[in-house]
């Protein structure tokens, strides 16, 4: 258990540094032209936050991966870092669009990666916590 925790602490590392190449993939500087101020300054903002949390996230699960399997505090946490990523998994099929992957290959092999990496990760810190 502990040897999985660490493993997606470092999956959760790579993601958000991940988030690092979104402005240029996504064309933020085009894409992003006609928002008002605002709007295009929250999406900025916004996704640097989620990324910072889910690298705190990946470093808590390498650092501490015995406490958050073998306390009370820990299954605690793991119980709400569980909660966390069973809403991303809802948002992974209801906040986005199918046109957005389907019918495009690698678009496709990425939603069904995240899915399964979501059900994944929503999974192991359910048993971390409740077991």
């Amino acid at each position: 258990m502990i040897q999985q925790i660490q493993i997606v602490g470092i999956a959760l590392i790579l993601l958000a540094l991940l988030h690092l190449i979104f402005p240029r993939y996504f064309n933020w500087k085009k894409e992003l032209a006609g928002l008002s101020v605002i709007n295009r300054e929250m999406m900025i903002v916004h996704t640097f936050f989620i990324a910072l949390t889910v690298l705190l996230m990946g470093i808590l699960c390498i650092t501490s991966a015995n406490e958050l399997s073998e306390t009370t505090l820990g299954k605690r946490l793991a119980a709400g870092i569980g909660l966390f990523w069973f809403i991303r998994w809802i948002v992974q099929f209801t906040g986005y669009s199918s046109v957005n992957w389907k019918g495009k290959n690698f678009e496709t092999a990425v939603h069904v990666f995240f899915s399964l990496f979501w059900t994944y990760v929503t999974g192991l810190f359910w048993w971390v916590a409740f077991s």
